[in-house]
């Protein structure tokens, strides 16, 4: 608030008394509150115009106590007995008050300015090397040790991490019986950081709720997101948080995606007709059905190898067929191949991409495409990137999946691959598809159209 000299306060106060304006008008006029013109005009009407002559003064604390006094005695209104008394701010009064309250007369006098001197020779002298004074310091020391590394291997073996939090939390435990400024030191933490957790010891955590949600988001996926995925997941569910809060908590759960593996590789060379690069890491598909592209990817289970060949869409990227088998046979793509033909209407024009492999050199794999009016599309030669989003899929797939979980029997990891490829289609959401899954995304873009 700005500051009004006498005479501004004084015109402030007439105008009112004059009676052509209201308390609100005049306050407004000068950019007040009407609480604080009411407090002028109750001191005009005490002292008059030397209400507002107010030279600075130290009060005593008689005087202090005399107020307090009076207004107990006459049951005035803090603001009444500040301008009775002519004290320029009730707030002042208040603090007497609380003062008073809490600390006696004592805490009514004027505390001096300015930070104690320091007395040189007060330092401690050190003991003397082997002296009884030394040996009782170390001893000390060892002790203070001892309970402090105690602790923290305790709380270091029930969540497997020692925080910084936990650390100032050990501290003030120890806070009594050792000096905080060697345990700080012993902790190695600075005191700002002890004094800012202890502050906020007390205080319910703000987040309790959203590490919850965090937590259930990212069991319910069985650690498969990160945290931009989760950041969008928060969204779905009406929750804008912001990505690097997500991986603050998550970092303080000991949260954190899997990696990602290599892929198998099926090129043996030139064995029949090796097509051009139509696609030409050109991923960005208008519509479903447009764009598909195709590899194998080998597993190693129960000393056996198993390969998954599968096509993805890359309007989505979600995965319109798959097949799986024990030996990386031609008709191991031709069934997969059989299959995703019929998701088809006959009215797309399809271009189909893949590597060089030798299945994809095949006549009878070229000749299916070519009695549907399917355009092929290869890599160029050892050239990863030509197909980089099926890859990109393999290596999630087994990071989230295959590495994630423990299978009884071959069977058994092909139930629960079903169910993985269901969840990636349907549950699995995407930044790039607006935090929705391939599915979701589809149909959304299908009724907006």
């Amino acid at each position: 608030m700005a500051k009004f000299t006498s005479e501004e306060k004084l015109q402030a106060v007439k105008s009112y008394l004059n009676g052509m304006e209201g308390y609100k008008t005049v306050a407004k006029s000068i950019g007040v509150s009407s609480g604080v013109l009411h407090n002028w005009i109750k001191q005009y009407e005490f002292a008059g115009e030397a209400a507002f002559d107010k030279p600075y003064t130290t009060f005593s604390p008689q005087f202090k106590m005399d107020v307090l006094n009076y207004m107990v005695e006459q049951g005035t209104s803090i603001r009444k007995t500040a301008a009775i008394f002519n004290i320029p701010a009730p707030s002042t009064l208040f603090k007497w008050k609380t003062d008073f309250e809490s600390g006696g007369l004592d805490a009514l006098k004027p505390k001096k300015k300015g930070r104690p001197t320091m007395n040189k020779n007060s330092k401690k002298p050190t003991p003397a090397e082997g002296s009884v004074e030394a040996l009782q310091e170390e001893l000390e020391r060892l002790r203070m040790e001892n309970a402090y590394f105690k602790k923290v291997e305790c709380l270091s073996s029930k969540q497997g991490k020692i925080t910084k939090q936990d650390k100032a939390q050990v501290v003030y435990e120890l806070r009594h019986e050792f000096p905080v400024k060697a345990l700080l030191k012993l902790a190695e933490i600075p005191r700002s950081t002890y004094y800012y957790w202890v502050k906020n010891m007390g205080k319910p955590d703000p987040d309790a709720q959203l590490k919850k949600i965090i937590q259930s988001i990212y069991d319910e996926h069985e650690g498969r997101l990160g945290y931009r995925r989760i950041r969008d997941e928060l969204r779905n569910r009406k929750l804008k948080i912001n990505h690097k809060k997500v991986q603050r908590i998550m970092k303080e759960l000991g949260l954190k995606c899997l990696v990602r593996m290599k892929k198998y590789r099926s090129y043996k060379g030139t064995v029949g007709k090796i097509a051009s690069n139509i696609l030409d890491r050109n991923f960005k598909a208008d519509k479903p059905n447009e764009k598909w592209v195709t590899d194998i990817t080998e597993f190693k289970l129960f000393g056996e190898k198993l390969y998954l060949s599968s096509i993805l869409d890359l309007y989505n990227g979600e995965i319109i067929t798959y097949t799986l088998g024990s030996r990386p046979t031609y008709s191991l793509v031709s069934t997969m191949l059989d299959q995703a033909f019929e998701r088809l209407k006959g009215e797309e024009n399809l271009l189909i991409h893949s590597d060089q492999g030798w299945h994809y050199q095949m006549k009878k794999y070229q000749l299916s495409l070519s009695e549907r009016g399917i355009t092929q599309s290869m890599s160029r030669k050892g050239n990863c990137y030509d197909n980089a989003v099926i890859e990109s899929f393999f290596g999630i797939m087994k990071s989230e999946f295959l590495y994630l979980k423990e299978f009884e029997s071959v069977e058994h990891f092909k139930k629960e691959l079903e169910k993985y490829i269901d969840y990636y289609n349907h549950k699995r959401i995407k930044a790039k598809l607006k935090g929705m899954s391939p599915v979701q995304y589809r149909v959304h873009a299908q009724l907006a159209a």
